[in-house]
């Protein structure tokens, strides 16, 4: 490890040398610094704090990264067309240490760099903080600064998706449609959609319809506690004031505690609204159950993925805080190794569009699975609504779900929205995030990369490599 430590002692000193070092370092602490006197938020300390870090964590994000990208393909492109690569790789060190020395180089500047950028932002989190009343920290420290885990109704997946399957079978066997007549995954969705609609509405003129959370183990420790409650209905009307009637009540009467809103609550859709309960309001099983009333003449529908939620306190925002930071440095390793990997078989322009180019590819995930939900890349007509075909959706409609699936396994973590919404981020999503992406994205590049490096002639004149 001696050589590899040497190597990337030689990229640490090529980074001070071209100032690239200092120069991020700047620019991340003028981002820290300036963002909050450009920001304009909702008033509220609370509104000011969540878009401070969303803020922040973006924009440092995007200058590590492209800072990196920079550095991994400019690094070792440049070392080879400049011909100093020859004169290490003449020495007693094979390729692979000289390319894990460069990644090296890169991922302990990254992590130099992180500290002082998150370091930053968390101190000035804290330091504002101290200036507000004693009412706005207690919102801060319960709804911001903290990490809070969350418990969610069942959404009955497999028993909607088993329900449609069968309506599905019994209407084509019904009506002896041929197969191909009809555009069978459309109906399959409204047949879902009919189905969910039963699970998610709440009835008008003063129905009622209750959910249940359970908060499984976490019932231990959440005895005595407060918790909160954070919902979204959506309507198919609108109303002269923009808000609706909702009544809620969170217990069972002779079972728990119970807690309900003395009058009709007017909140508007499409909203998320959060509440503070009382403790208690589950059963020794850690059952809670949310009943929601509807006085309005037109149904509310409470969506089964994030119509209603309970959120409760797990731990404190410093290592929650670090936990992101963590996964955001997975993200720069894969950067790093995506920049090295194509610098160790292109020139330094052609490696750099290249590695842009993947991840331009990765902010376009929304166009890709919109192209393999409707089966091709034409797009629909505008007048039949029916998308058209083409011979080439047989090779990039597959390819478009390939590149789905794995760039996924990089961007389904959200570390800066969980942060700026005080959720937690638990140790095992850290764990799954280095599994995925550093371990699995990142080694099989890397493989690539090194393989492609060692087979590469560093010898030859430059007109003809």
């Amino acid at each position: 490890m001696q050589r590899v430590f040497a190597i990337a002692l030689l990229t640490w000193k090529a980074a001070f040398r071209f100032r690239l070092f200092i120069v991020v370092a700047v620019l991340l602490l003028a981002s820290v610094v300036g963002l909050p006197i450009l920001i304009k938020d909702d008033g509220t300390a609370r509104g000011f704090t969540q878009i401070l870090l969303t803020y922040t964590l973006t924009t440092i994000t995007a200058l590590l990264g492209l800072s990196t990208l920079w550095l991994a393909c400019g690094t070792l492109a440049r070392d080879i067309e400049e011909c100093q690569i020859q004169m290490v790789a003449v020495k007693p060190i094979s390729r692979w240490q000289i390319w894990l020395g460069k990644w090296l180089g890169i991922m302990t500047l990254n992590a130099a760099l992180l500290a002082i950028a998150g370091a930053s932002v968390f101190f000035l989190l804290q330091w504002r903080s101290t200036k507000l009343s004693a009412a706005e920290q207690g919102i801060l420290r319960n709804e911001v600064l903290v990490a809070r885990a969350s418990a969610r109704p069942p959404t009955f997946a497999k028993e909607l998706a088993a329900e449609t399957d069968a309506q599905l079978k019994k209407l084509l066997e019904e009506r002896k449609v041929a197969p191909g007549t009809l555009d069978e995954k459309l109906l399959r969705q409204q047949i879902n959609e009919q189905f969910k609609s039963e699970l998610q509405l709440v009835a008008p003129n003063s129905a009622s319809r209750p959910w249940q959370v359970n908060l499984g183990l976490a019932r231990h420790f959440l005895k005595g506690q407060p918790l909160f409650l954070r919902i979204k209905f959506n309507t198919a009307e609108t109303s002269p004031s923009g808000t609706f009637q909702v009544g809620c009540r969170v217990g069972v009467p002779r079972k728990t505690e119970l807690w309900k809103t003395e009058t009709f609550m007017s909140l508007a859709p499409d909203t998320f609204h959060e509440f503070v309960l009382p403790p208690n309001l589950f059963d020794e099983d850690g059952v809670m159950t949310i009943t929601f009333g509807n006085p309005n003449n037109t149904p509310l529908l409470f969506p089964l993925e994030d119509g209603v939620e309970v959120l409760y306190r797990e731990g404190g925002f410093g290592l929650n805080f670090t936990r992101g930071l963590g996964i955001i440095f997975c993200w720069m390793a894969l950067l790093t190794t995506i920049g090295l990997s194509a610098a160790s078989f292109l020139s330094f322009p052609v490696a750099a569009f290249a590695s842009l180019a993947a991840l331009l590819m990765a902010f376009s995930t929304g166009t890709l699975a919109s192209a393999v939900e409707d089966g091709t890349i034409m797009g629909q007509d505008e007048e039949t609504g029916i998308a058209g075909r083409s011979p080439v959706d047989e090779v990039a409609i597959p390819m478009f779900k390939l590149a789905l699936k794995v760039i996924g396994l990089a961007k389904n973590f959200s570390p800066i929205d969980a942060l700026s919404t005080g959720r937690s981020i638990t140790w095992s999503e850290l764990g799954l995030a280095v599994v995925q992406i550093i371990v699995l994205l990142g080694g099989i590049l890397a493989v690539v990369g090194v393989w492609s490096f060692s087979r590469r002639e560093l010898a030859l004149p430059q007109n003809q490599s």
